[in-house]
């Protein structure tokens, strides 16, 4: 029995004639964990807003919407809130108390449950998902990780039987998200609750969903068994193919008679047989040599130390930092660890309370703010809706230089000079044709774009970016990479607060791990990602035992055809 039906689904946001969602038809039957994927603004989040009537955007609808084989709409509040469990993209987004236990218990107090039943809910949750030891923390105190997991546990102390959850790890550290997607497969499995997600870290839930949906242009235009949708993308030479977990692509850039691996496990399985018979040597890729051979410096911390209070802990300890001039400086590591904060002291938003930050050889505290953000530092936040405040995105491009009516600006002098800016970085990140939609109605990846194109309108040759990968698809990706790397080359520096452990392994020029609110080690790319076990890249991880320091795809594939 189908526990979701949507029969010819069709969706368009209000003033648009591009229809977001086109002729939709899926079923998703009781215990079912289905993902779906597809590059950014393809409609998946359009899509799930619509199974919660509250959620729902507004716009013009066609087609229906069953759950229990009555319409959703006919489901009163109560129902839904109940037996439908949505996980937001941004965890702050969805936390309403103050107080751990008390955002375990707040969906439940809502429904009118006595307090006998909401402490043994809460306490069973609470057990469950491992939240003892931070219970009666304020929330405020929480990481990214543990927000989220908060979030999922209050969602499964009201029993949903659909849980659905819209890109849950886009902003945790690789081990967090690792721990939580974990955490979803045991409430599939243990539970026998129906899942429905979107993601585009494919590596780690792909291979236990039961069926996989690719969008594209607001339809399904793939649907099957992880192992089919691999063969499918393939044969469609789709873009999406660029997001399937590494062992697939791997294997398909390779020829091999042998079944197609879809985790690190069998893709080492694999490796190790597609390889034998051969005298195989460990082939060693040399290290790479730093790229940037200038001498200046336009970034140093000295012996920086920070904290949010006097009478909280330090949040930046002892931190030591150079970044050349037109170097990309990637920081990795878990979330809470000082990353973003020693980027708003960079940007002279915060201020230590001991060391200097210099940019340029002068002391932030020194500069006006004139001086920073006109042409000098360009800043990209976690939450780019930080930088929305006009109704359509072409307003909000014109807004970052002085509006539409001409007025001498710092950078541009003239109507046409702007409206030539404007035109030029929206065809380079693709949102031309968003211009009359509002920020807010964008998608994850589409917001990051908008936000991107505002902070390049002025010009920086510093770049300041917080998780700028995030929500955008592996084929957008490699094209931002392409954008940077161009910018680098007319002497722009780059330093990038990341989770994305692939793209940093894939562009960056210089990696660090932040723990503990200080770096512990940087280095190249290469050098930095071979020796780790968690904080590297899946083609890492699945040909170590055979390739030394390979950390990409493409590195894989070449030591694949040099052994045969």
């Amino acid at each position: 029995m189908g526990l979701i039906k949507i029969n010819n689904l069709c969706f368009a946001y209000p003033e648009m004639e591009k229809m977001a969602l086109k002729d939709i038809s899926l079923s998703i039957a009781e215990g079912d964990f289905v993902v779906i994927c597809g590059k950014s603004g393809c409609g998946k989040s359009t899509l799930l807003r619509h199974f919660k009537s509250v959620l729902t955007p507004h716009g013009k609808r066609s087609g229906e919407i069953l759950f229990n084989d009555k319409p959703l709409e006919e489901a009163d509040l109560r129902t839904q809130s109940q037996e439908i469990g949505y996980v937001l993209q941004s965890p702050e987004n969805q936390i309403v108390t103050d107080k751990v236990w008390h955002e375990l218990a707040f969906g439940l107090e809502s429904l009118g449950y006595d307090t006998p039943t909401i402490r043994l809910r809460v306490a069973e949750m609470a057990s469950y998902f491992g939240i003892q030891a931070w219970f009666k923390r304020n929330v405020t105190e929480l990481s990214g990780g543990q927000k989220q997991l908060l979030n999922l546990a209050s969602i499964m102390a009201m029993h949903p039987s659909v849980l659905i959850l819209d890109e849950p790890t886009s902003q945790l550290d690789p081990i967090a998200a690792s721990d939580f997607l974990e955490t979803v497969k045991k409430i599939n499995r243990d539970l026998g609750t129906t899942i429905i997600m979107t993601e585009h870290r494919l590596e780690d839930i792909l291979p236990v969903a039961d069926r996989v949906m690719v969008m594209d242009e607001g339809e399904i235009i793939a649907g099957g068994t992880p192992r089919e949708i691999g063969k499918q993308l393939r044969g469609l030479g789709h873009d999406m193919f660029l997001s399937m977990p590494a062992p697939m692509q791997i294997f398909a850039g390779v020829e091999s008679d042998l079944a197609c691996p879809l985790t690190v496990r069998e893709g080492r399985k694999w490796m190790s047989a597609y390889l034998q018979g051969n005298d195989v040597k460990k082939t060693k890729i040399p290290l790479e040599k730093p790229e940037i051979e200038s001498d200046e410096t336009v970034v140093e911390l000295k012996d920086v130390w920070f904290r949010y209070d006097k009478n909280f802990p330090d949040v930046v300890k002892d931190l030591s930092l150079r970044v050349k001039k037109g170097e990309f400086y990637c920081l990795v590591g878990g979330n809470g660890t000082g990353k973003t904060t020693s980027l708003s002291l960079i940007s002279g938003l915060n201020k230590p309370y001991r060391g200097k930050v210099l940019i340029n050889g002068k002391d932030v505290r020194k500069l006006s703010d004139k001086e920073l953000f006109h042409g000098m530092l360009g800043i990209l936040p976690q939450n780019p809706q930080s930088l929305f405040v006009k109704k359509t995105v072409e307003l909000d491009l014109y807004e970052m230089i002085g509006g539409t009516k001409e007025k001498k600006n710092s950078v541009y002098d003239s109507d046409i000079e702007k409206k030539t800016a404007v035109d030029k970085i929206a065809q380079l990140l693709h949102i031309e044709h968003l211009f009359a939609q509002h920020p807010y109605d964008l998608s994850g990846g589409e917001q990051q774009r908008l936000a991107l194109a505002k902070i390049m309108m002025l010009k920086p040759t510093i770049l300041l970016l917080d998780e700028p990968t995030k929500g955008l698809d592996n084929h957008f990706k490699r094209e931002l990479g392409g954008i940077l790397r161009k910018l680098q080359e007319h002497g722009v520096t780059i330093i990038m607060v990341s989770h994305d452990i692939e793209f940093c392994a894939l562009f960056g020029d210089v990696c660090g791990l932040f723990f503990d609110g200080n770096i512990v080690t940087s280095n190249t790319p290469r050098a930095f990602f071979s020796g780790n076990s968690f904080y590297t890249t899946a083609a890492n991880r699945m040909s170590r035992h055979v390739f030394e320091n390979a950390i990409t795809v493409k590195d894989v594939i070449t030591c694949c055809r040099m052994n045969l």
